[in-house]
């Protein structure tokens, strides 16, 4: 786990263990040891972020939250949902490595997030590669941009 860049999140403990040569971390959410990826290094720490930051509660946090687009079975990364499991808040995960400071990776990045939201229909949206943070709320004109994450708890 060394290996891993510091990310623009408070630290966080990772229950982890090795399976061969490949770290696994305990995810929280879904009660299972994933492999530790680069984007999985940021779910966990957005996960944890929303979670003591943000005011949303464990179990209204669904990973792999499954969207069909044009008849394709997609997933987004993080959803969280509201009192009445509805969905609040759809956050797309990226590495380190996706460079969210090049304007057309972020515009790609922004029309996957959009895409999934034209389903889910959540009220806010978060782009993250751990480095850069990018926050959104849905409008009846399109998608404001945020200064902070919402509060959502």
């Amino acid at each position: 786990m060394n290996s891993l860049p510091k990310l623009n999140f408070p630290a966080i403990n990772l229950r982890a263990t090795r399976n061969g040569n490949r770290t696994l971390v305990f995810d929280s959410v879904r009660q299972i040891y994933v492999v530790l990826t680069p984007e999985e290094w940021v779910r966990r720490h957005l996960v944890e972020y929303l979670i003591g930051h943000c005011g949303a509660a464990l179990r209204s946090i669904v990973e792999e939250y499954p969207v069909e687009i044009n008849s394709m079975p997609q997933r987004a990364d993080v959803v969280v949902l509201n009192t009445e499991s509805q969905p609040l808040l759809l956050a797309e995960c990226k590495s380190t490595d996706v460079n969210l400071d090049r304007r057309e990776t972020l515009s790609e990045v922004f029309a996957q997030a959009t895409r999934y939201n034209s389903m889910v229909k959540a009220r806010y949206i978060i782009i993250t590669n751990g480095l850069r943070h990018f926050c959104y709320e849905a409008t009846e004109s399109g998608y404001v941009s945020l200064s902070a994450f919402p509060r959502l708890g």
